[in-house]
C-alpha cells in the first residue's frame, strides 16, 4: 500500500475569494484597526492636502493610516518592511485594498503627518474609554530610555564643529571641481531658459519662502525672549550657580521643543545648527549668570533666609565660548544612563499607565533621569482625561524611586491625588543621610502597611508589561526619525497601537464571554 499525503501541487489554478471580507478571520487585528480608523476624527490628516483636487491624487489618508497603525502593531516600523508586507502578507494586502504604496509614500506621509500623528493618543484613547478601560484608580508612571537615530560617536565640542564645518566647505569644493570642471556650476538648467519658466520657478519660490519666513519668525520669536528664571519654580534650591544655569538649560529645551526645528538631512546644515544651539546654549548660561548674581545681590530670599555674602561665593568667570557636547546628527538626543545598562545616545521616553495596561499619557523627555517628570507627567495625565472627557482624575499615582521630588509631590497631593513613591531605591540597604524623618519617614511607614504596600507592588505589574510589549515584542529599540518632535510622534504612535491591541483583545474576549 502506498504512502498517503496531502497533495501538494504549486501549478493549480485557484479562485481566490473575490471580496477582500472573507479574506481574515472577523476576530483578525485588522478589522479593530480599520474599525478604529473609521470612528476617528482625521480632519486634520485630510487638511493637509488641496480641496481642489488639482494635481496628482495621493493615496487615502484613512487607507495610509491604518495601513501605518497596523504595521507598528506588528512590530514592522520599516517603510520598506512595510511596502513588501503589502505584497507577501495578506492583512496588509485587505488593509490596502490589494494596493502597494511604495516605500517613499509610506516615509513621507509619516513625517508630513508627523503632528497629525501625535495627535492621534487622544483619539484612540477616547476608543478605549467608550469601552470602559479608562480606569483611573491607580495609574503608574515610568520611563525607559530608547536609542535615537544617531551615535554617541557624533558628539562634537564647538572647537571641533567649527573644524568639520571647514573641512566640510573644503570636501564640497572639490566636489563641485570634478562635477563641473571649469563651468560655474550655475548656469541656468533647461526649464528657466525661457521667460514663463521663470516667471513660474520665481512664483513657486516665493510663495515657499513666504511660508518658511512666516514659520521662522513665530519660531525665532519664541527663542529669543529673555529667559523667565523665577527661583520659587525652580526644581531644585536656587542657592547655587548651576542651579539657575540647570533651569536656563531647561527652560531653553522646553522652547526648543515648542520651536519644534526639523533635523536637515545635509550634514553641512546639521553642523551650522549644532554650532547655533551651542551659542545659544553659551548665551542662555551668561543670562542665568547674571540673573543669579541679581539675585544674590538682593540679600534676603523670598523665605526670610539670609544668602551667602559675597566673600563667601567663589569667584566665577563665564566662560568665553561655549562649552559641552551637542550631537551633530540628532541635536535634540543626549547621552542618557540605565543603572546596569552602557550608555547611548536617546531620550527618556515617559509613560502613565493604568490597571488595564491603556497608556493613558506618552511623553518624550530628553533629560536622562527621572528626577524633575513626575509633574509633568502627572499634568499630562489629567489633560489626556480631560480632552476625552473623563472627569474623575486618577486616586493614586505610583513611581519608583527615581521620580522623588518632594516639592512637586506635595503639588500632587494638594490637588486631590495621592503619590505612593518610596524614598529608597531597591539597591540601598539603609536610608540616604537626611533623608530619615517629615515626608521621607511618613512614606516609608505607608510602604511598610499591607495596603500601601500592595498598591506599590502594582507599579512594575502595571507599567513594566507595556514597555516589554513595546520595546521587545514590538522591536521599538531606536527611534527610526531624528529631532524631539519626530520621536515624540513614533513614541506616541507606538503607544497607540499599544492600546488598539488591548481595545481588540477586550472586544474578543467580551464577544466570546
Amino acid at each position: 500500500m502506498s504512502q498517503n499525503f496531502i497533495e501538494c501541487d504549486r501549478e493549480q489554478v485557484l479562485l481566490m475569494p473575490p471580496s477582500l471580507g472573507e479574506w481574515l478571520p472577523e476576530d483578525h487585528l485588522a478589522w479593530t484597526i480599520l474599525g478604529s480608523v473609521d470612528e476617528m476624527d482625521l480632519s486634520a490628516f485630510y487638511g493637509a492636502y488641496r480641496a481642489d483636487g488639482h494635481g496628482r491624487p495621493a493615496y487615502e489618508p484613512k487607507m495610509m493610516l491604518a495601513l501605518l497603525l497596523y504595521a507598528y502593531a506588528r512590530g514592522n516600523r520599516s517603510s520598506r518592511g512595510i511596502e513588501r508586507a503589502c505584497v507577501e502578507d495578506v492583512a496588509y494586502r485587505v488593509i490596502a485594498a490589494n494596493k502597494a504604496p511604495d516605500h517613499s509614500t509610506i516615509a513621507e506621509f509619516r513625517v508630513r503627518h508627523e503632528q497629525a500623528i501625535a495627535e492621534l493618543f487622544g483619539e484612540v484613547l477616547s476608543l478605549c474609554k467608550t469601552a470602559g478601560l479608562v480606569k483611573v484608580g491607580v495609574v503608574a508612571i515610568d520611563g525607559t530610555k530608547v536609542s535615537a537615530n544617531a551615535s554617541m560617536n557624533a558628539n562634537r565640542s564647538y572647537e571641533q564643529i567649527a573644524k568639520e564645518i571647514i573641512e566640510e566647505a573644503r570636501r564640497i569644493d572639490e566636489a563641485e571641481d570634478e562635477l563641473y570642471g571649469s563651468a560655474r556650476g550655475d548656469e541656468l538648467p533647461e526649464q528657466l531658459r525661457t521667460r514663463e519658466g521663470r516667471r513660474k520657478a520665481l512664483r513657486e519660490a516665493k510663495e515657499k519662502l513666504d511660508s518658511q519666513r512666516a514659520e521662522r519668525q513665530d519660531s525665532d520669536a519664541v527663542i529669543s525672549a529673555p529667559l523667565q528664571l523665577d527661583p520659587e519654580h525652580f526644581v531644585t534650591r536656587p542657592y547655587g550657580r548651576r542651579a539657575w544655569f540647570r533651569e536656563a538649560r531647561k527652560e531653553l529645551d522646553n522652547r526648543r521643543q515648542k520651536q519644534a526645528r526639523p533635523i536637515a538631512k545635509k550634514r553641512s546644515e546639521r553642523l551650522q545648527e549644532a554650532s547655533r544651539r551651542l551659542q545659544e546654549e553659551h548665551s542662555a548660561q551668561l543670562e542665568a549668570n547674571d540673573a543669579y548674581e541679581s539675585w544674590r545681590a538682593r540679600g534676603i530670599a523670598a523665605d526670610g533666609s539670609h544668602r551667602m555674602a559675597p566673600g563667601m561665593v567663589k569667584p566665577y568667570a563665564p566662560p568665553a565660548q561655549p562649552e559641552g557636547k551637542i550631537n551633530t546628527t540628532d541635536h535634540d538626543s543626549r547621552i542618557v544612563k540605565t543603572a546596569g545598562q552602557a550608555a547611548r545616545q536617546g531620550y527618556n521616553a515617559q509613560a502613565a499607565v493604568n490597571e488595564n495596561h491603556i497608556v493613558i499619557a506618552a511623553e518624550i523627555g530628553v533629560d536622562a533621569p527621572d528626577f524633575g517628570h513626575l509633574q509633568p507627567m502627572v499634568k499630562a495625565t489629567t489633560n489626556e482625561l480631560e480632552n476625552i472627557g473623563v472627569e474623575e482624575s486618577p486616586e493614586v499615582v505610583v513611581a519608583d524611586a527615581g521620580y522623588w521630588h518632594k516639592k512637586q509631590m506635595e503639588n500632587i497631593v494638594a490637588g486631590g491625588i495621592q503619590v505612593v513613591i518610596p524614598p529608597d531605591s531597591g539597591a540601598r540597604k539603609d536610608t540616604r543621610p537626611g533623608w530619615n524623618k517629615g515626608l521621607y519617614a511618613f512614606m516609608r511607614r505607608v510602604l511598610e502597611t499591607e495596603h500601601g504596600a500592595a498598591i506599590y507592588r502594582k507599579r512594575m505589574a502595571t507599567v513594566e508589561p507595556v514597555f516589554g510589549q513595546v520595546k521587545f515584542n514590538r522591536r521599538l529599540d531606536r527611534f527610526l526619525r531624528r529631532g524631539r518632535a519626530a520621536c515624540r510622534s513614533e513614541w506616541r504612535l507606538m503607544t497607540v497601537t499599544n492600546n488598539l491591541i488591548r481595545l481588540h483583545n477586550h472586544r474578543i474576549a467580551a464577544a466570546r464571554a
